[in-house]
């Protein structure tokens, strides 16, 4: 009887060694981490991953590199804030590619770190992450980030009678309006998400 399949796992052990090395080992290097008997072992694998779109070859030379998925997560199920629901077997439900997701334009997209408390209600928090698009279309009830009066702030862009006004996300704090005559109002870029990191 032929021993189980370990690609996946064996994946897994590549992906966290370029994480912590930032490349794909050789395949010498390869064979020793996953307990190969030969580097002829790694090289069959390189190729199955290969297969699968997980790692390719540089377009210049011979290394590996990784390929358009190898940096999709496993999103495995849902999960409820409210009462528990019971847990699946764990297959998952698809894959994530965490920059393919929030990244529609990355030669414009940018990431700013939120200070203070004004956009707690749009659940952004001091320390949080945003990705944010510069120069895409602005439009009311988006959360942007913005130049006014020649200050930056992260707010809902709102539109009414008076014209574009800024919007917290705390009604401790005031809408803000470019000042009356010489202020101005420019938008930065669009909020398309946001992430922190918890430990």
């Amino acid at each position: 009887m032929p021993p189980p399949n370990k690609d996946s796992e064996h994946f897994a052990r590549l992906q966290d060694y370029y994480a912590q090395n930032q490349r794909i080992p050789s395949h010498q290097r390869l064979a020793a981490l996953l307990g190969f008997a030969s580097k002829a072992a790694s090289r069959k694998l390189l190729d199955r991953l290969a297969g699968h779109g997980l790692v390719q070859r540089a377009p210049d030379d011979d290394a590996w590199i990784p390929g358009a998925g190898f940096f999709d997560r496993a999103v495995v199920d849902t999960v409820r804030a409210g009462m528990p629901q019971a847990a699946n077997d764990g297959n998952g439900l698809d894959a994530l590619a965490i920059d393919a997701y929030l990244v529609s334009r990355p030669s414009r997209t940018v990431l700013l770190v939120v200070k203070g408390d004004s956009m707690i209600d749009a659940g952004l928090f001091e320390g949080d992450h945003i990705v944010v698009d510069r120069g895409a279309p602005a439009h009311a009830g988006n959360i942007v980030v913005a130049i006014v009066d020649n200050e930056f702030t992260v707010k809902y862009l709102g539109h009414d009678k008076r014209g574009f006004h800024l919007k917290p996300g705390n009604p401790a704090y005031p809408t803000i309006r470019p000042k009356g005559g010489s202020g101005t109002l420019e938008i930065y870029g669009v909020v398309t998400g946001s992430f922190r990191k918890y430990s």
